[in-house]
């Protein structure tokens, strides 16, 4: 396929924002705008509050403008800046948008008048009803509806009002972290990462280290991240601060680390490498997008990870270990089978090998080029038709 430039338009949190969301978009308007030649590209941003001129916030590269949540013709003007692209690139999450569970989304994307490509982040089990309503309307006004795994794509369809020929299944991308060898501490390494707050279930990790304390070297374990800034501004740092305390009573605070600084692409990409297990405690049930396993996969750590849905989709066919929510001892029994079996962790990585190369932005980027420029195509051709087409003559009164 020939490539193609277009002019992407964002609408979605950006960096330096912290959030799964800004990151996604920054690395995949970078994939996107690099991907054919004189591609370009702008983000609105999303914003709580307005940023403060001359600040960090003011005006990151690549920031064409931004909505800030509940501000009166703030969705009209997020309109029309994204107007001036080929294509809208939504991002979507209930959080993210100024109304009731983010419907100021709905005016966007009723003034846009390009195509419009929406990428999914959550898709409820159980959804409120207006909850259900956002999102049918969100889908009903996109051109093509992205979900990142199969088990979203099988939610929208069974409780959802979206036709389903719009939805197309395009994975998480991951940074290419495959080369380099792990620099080894000596004692065995269990890694958690990502922004941190109530839900994440790191509780459940710290005592697992507590049933691994017979392991000669023991293992640490390192919690990676900065709280979540909205957990942070809610409840500040009590949650890491009864994970300090657990680790505490159970005595394995000289095993259990917490690095709370922000780390670029780089210093994270070379933690995730010096990792011997990556563990994802998530409590969630119903988490069906995850980056951070997308990341751990594409570097071909051993996993293990509770049972959500994006775990079981993407390990279940021996990627990594699925282990039950809450059960410590599972959580210790798995990470006790990978750091005492070379056999296993061969396996886990051979397993993770062979879904890397789809997972990587390069090739997740070309999927979304390959939408973008089949609508924007198709677009064009009817524009085309409409104005080629012969006037009929006025009805005679007779």
């Amino acid at each position: 396929m020939s490539r193609v430039s277009l002019r992407y338009g964002f609408l979605s949190t950006y960096p330096p924002t912290q959030c799964g969301l800004a990151t996604f978009t920054a690395a995949l308007r970078e994939q996107l705008t690099g991907s054919a030649p004189g591609g370009s590209s702008g983000v609105v941003r999303l914003l709580d509050v307005p940023a403060v001129p001359g600040s960090l916030w003011a005006a990151p590269t690549g920031v064409v403008g931004e909505l800030v949540a509940g501000t009166a013709g703030g969705p009209q003007r997020a309109a029309r800046l994204l107007n001036r692209f080929d294509v809208a690139v939504v991002q979507h999450e209930y959080g993210i948008y100024g109304g009731a569970d983010g419907d100021e989304v709905l005016t966007v994307l009723r003034h846009l008048d390009v195509p419009v490509v929406v990428v999914l982040h959550t898709v409820l089990v159980h959804p409120t009803p207006h909850q259900r309503h956002v999102l049918e309307a969100v889908a009903a006004a996109a051109d093509a509806v992205v979900v990142m795994t199969e088990t979203a794509r099988a939610r929208l369809a069974a409780g959802y009002a979206v036709d389903p020929r719009l939805v197309v299944v395009i994975p998480h991308g991951a940074a290419d972290n495959r080369r380099g060898a792990p620099v080894r501490s000596g004692r065995p390494t269990v890694l958690t990462w990502g922004l941190i707050g109530p839900g994440k279930g790191i509780e459940w990790g710290i005592a697992a280290m507590a049933a691994l304390t017979d392991l000669d070297p023991a293992p640490r374990y390192v919690v990676a991240g900065e709280t979540h800034p909205k957990v942070l501004a809610w409840k500040g740092e009590a949650y890491r601060d009864s994970l300090v305390a657990q680790a505490r009573r159970l005595g394995v605070a000289g095993s259990v680390t917490f690095d709370g600084r922000y780390r670029d692409t780089a210093s994270l990409g070379e933690l995730v490498r010096a990792a011997d297990v990556v563990l994802l405690p998530y409590d969630s049930r119903d988490q069906v997008t995850s980056g951070v396993l997308i990341e751990a996969v594409a570097a071909l750590r051993p996993i293990v990870a509770t049972r959500f849905p994006h775990a079981v989709e993407l390990l279940g066919d021996g990627t990594g270990l699925l282990v039950p929510h809450g059960d410590a001892p599972a959580i210790a029994a798995a990470i006790r089978s990978i750091i005492t079996d070379d056999s296993l962790i061969s396996e886990l990585a051979r397993a993770a090998a062979a879904r890397a190369p789809d997972l990587l932005w390069p090739s997740v980027a070309h999927r979304y080029q390959r939408l973008a420029t089949g609508l924007v195509a198709r677009t064009r051709s009817r524009m085309s038709q409409t104005r080629s087409a012969p006037t009929r003559p006025a009805a005679v009164a007779r």
